[in-house]
């Protein structure tokens, strides 16, 4: 009679490497002796002292974006390589690891999120409270209606310099941050008009109704783009903020970070 490992041996069969989402010290030890066998830990710490160690910005609760963005580090880190054949394990229903899949990596599936959410200056909770509004605007619009949307995230007396008022600011000596629902509808209903929100490194709402004012000179946008992509790409070339911008044209969303475009993403698909 067939045994476990001959049911499932393809999936640890020439593997490049084992990847272990935040385990435990005991369990990490396991792994420790594995001769001519990489073993690489992702999580928001590295707790065990792996020798081998990319961080995760977030836990990141859905598995799939937890391992996907892991990768991503990995190979923007150096230490996982297009095209290695990876064991990963992690946890989904406890806080022990109870799970293992075989997964390829790709540098083509490349995202830039990773970059977006790990080496920005503003809270990694913070751009996904931002980025996560900004899909949900562009699934649903405003009303029904398409809208568009420019957040401008972190190094915000900076962009506040390079800015300037189109209308009086809803939000002057509030203390409200985003990521609160209610705040959440505010931001909603005020995307209508024009400008940009400011947001501070730690998630509280500085402005809105902003005009960028800096230059566009060496800013390079996809064609077809318009000038909120443009304002948006340019304020991030001159100061250390991203700019989260939501297109009313195509609906897509885009995050720009050193006067780049590092991500798209079709709210429909997300």
């Amino acid at each position: 009679m067939a045994g476990l490992d001959d049911v499932f041996g393809d999936l640890f069969s020439g593997i490049d490497g084992v990847v272990l989402f935040s385990p435990s010290g005991s369990y990490y030890e396991r792994f420790e002796d594995l001769e001519d066998l990489d073993v690489i830990v992702i999580g928001t710490e590295n707790t065990v002292g792996a020798e081998t160690f990319v961080e995760l910005p977030l836990e990141f609760a859905d598995i799939t974006d937890r391992v996907r963005f892991g990768l991503e580090g990995g190979i923007d880190d150096g230490v996982i390589e297009d095209g290695d054949v990876l064991v990963c394990a992690t946890s989904v229903f406890d806080d022990g690891i109870d799970t293992v899949s075989r997964v390829r990596a790709d540098a083509d599936a490349h995202t830039g999120i990773y970059d977006l959410f790990a080496r920005s200056r503003a809270d990694p909770e913070v751009i996904r409270s931002v980025l996560e509004l900004a899909i949900e605007l562009g699934k649903k619009g405003q009303k029904g209606k398409p809208v568009g949307a420019l957040f401008v995230v972190g190094d915000a007396g900076k962009v506040m310099n390079k800015s300037r008022p189109l209308s009086y600011n809803p939000f002057e000596k509030s203390h409200v941050h985003v990521g609160d629902p209610i705040v959440n509808v505010m931001l909603k209903e005020f995307s209508r008009l024009d400008g940009a929100f400011v947001i501070s490194d730690s998630g509280k709402i500085v402005s809105a109704y902003r005009y960028l004012e800096p230059s566009a000179e060496g800013v390079d946008i996809p064609k077809g783009l318009g000038a909120r992509h443009m304002a948006g790409g340019a304020i991030t070339r001159d100061t250390n903020a991203i700019a989260i911008v939501l297109s009313e044209s195509d609906g897509l969303v885009r995050a720009f970070k050193g006067g780049e475009l590092i991500l798209e993403v079709d709210p429909e698909a997300y």
